[in-house]
């Protein structure tokens, strides 16, 4: 098989494949296929995302002539590197607006163990959550593909629930200073939301948040 033949595969309309497909689609089998997967590593036809899944270089250069679209596939991409997961923290913050640094990895939650993947296409972090607060993301779409990503709400959840809430006034009022989040954002709705799963999660760290916001005038009085 020539790299060329390769080329002209249906691995350039795949947004991700394992070696099986591989197999499948080439005719390669053990030995021979692990030569094969190595050689168009070393040559640039096929990217690792992590160990065991690809992407062929024809497919990515697809993308880069839609911007939008290889935003989406990157987001498409995080749901599947780490199975089940949605994007939330940092990354959906900055997408939201809610926070004003440029954010470059991909941060989701799961409800497997914590783990960072960095590939030729960025840096993708995933933060263990309990399976009962694996919820609150909404779907976004990458052609027809779905893409799970929190809600404003629940993305501001999560980015606190991992973080500590200071035990004193001064220090809680440091501490909203320094966050820099854009409260104004949220609507009378996702306050709503937030204190919603604030309830859900009977968490009393974030109930603690919860009150501590509201005192501050960040919440509308009737949530």
């Amino acid at each position: 098989m020539k790299n060329s033949d390769f080329a002209e595969e249906a691995f350039k309309n795949l947004p991700y494949f394992n070696k099986l497909t591989l197999e499948e689609i080439i005719g390669r089998k053990k030995e021979s296929l692990n030569y094969w997967v190595k050689k168009l590593l070393r040559e640039g036809e096929i990217i690792s995302l992590k160990k065991g899944l690809y992407v062929s270089k024809l497919y990515l250069l697809g993308l880069e002539k839609n911007p939008s679209l290889k935003e989406a596939y990157l987001e498409y991409l995080a749901n599947i590197l780490r199975y089940p997961s949605y994007l939330s923290l940092e990354y959906a913050l900055a997408k939201y607006g809610l926070i004003p640094e440029a954010v470059y990895s991909l941060t989701s939650v799961t409800i497997k163990s914590s783990r960072i993947y960095k590939n030729a296409l960025g840096n993708f972090i995933y933060r263990k959550i309990s399976p009962r607060l694996f919820f609150g993301f909404i779907n976004g779409e990458f052609e027809d593909k779905r893409v799970k990503i929190a809600s404003p709400a629940k993305a501001i959840f999560d980015f606190f629930y991992f973080k500590p809430f200071p035990s004193t006034r001064e220090s809680q009022e440091k501490f909203l200073k320094d966050l820099r989040i854009n409260w104004e954002i949220l609507t009378k709705k996702d306050w709503g939301e937030f204190g919603e799963i604030v309830r859900q999660a009977n968490s009393r760290k974030m109930k603690a948040f919860f009150a501590f916001l509201k005192k501050k005038g960040v919440v509308a009085d009737d949530n």
